[in-house]
């Protein structure tokens, strides 16, 4: 009981399901299948979306530098910058492609939420930029 009020248990319909399930899949967790989701979703992100390859390409470099010179701190550094990236652009990539489909006609309160996407997309896109100029001049200074 909470202040006086009483919470009750609640009962579910037999007819019911949950929304999550997919009625056209086996039931039960399927790893190997949640790989292949988790590759044809950045496939997808990287071919379609050129602020996205752009951004792991100029990683990628800079990420196989530290490795090389065993610089393990600099290393996780810029892979948790490139992660925070990538998963800022995923979400915002994705946040536009449902306002697109939900609402095709130009719309005020959809633009309101692209905006605020794109926002944090920005902050992690700059947070990206400083951490791996940072680095890079770093890294060129240990030759």
């Amino acid at each position: 009981m909470l202040a006086g009020l009483t919470i009750m248990p609640v009962t579910l319909p037999d007819s019911w399901t949950c929304p999550m399930t997919n009625k056209f899949r086996t039931p039960g967790y399927h790893p190997l299948r949640k790989l292949n989701v988790i590759r044809s979703g950045l496939h997808i992100a990287v071919v379609t979306d050129i602020s996205v390859a752009y951004k792991v390409i100029l990683s990628i470099p800079v990420l196989g530098v530290s490795f090389f010179f065993r610089q393990w701190v600099d290393f996780s550094l810029i892979l948790l910058a490139m992660g925070l990236m990538l998963i800022s652009e995923l979400f915002n990539s994705a946040l536009e492609v449902l306002c697109d489909f939900v609402e095709p006609q130009r719309n005020e309160q959809i633009r309101i939420v692209k905006d605020i996407a794109a926002a944090s997309a920005g902050l992690s896109i700059l947070v990206w930029a400083v951490i791996l100029i940072l680095e890079s001049i770093r890294l060129l200074q240990l030759r």
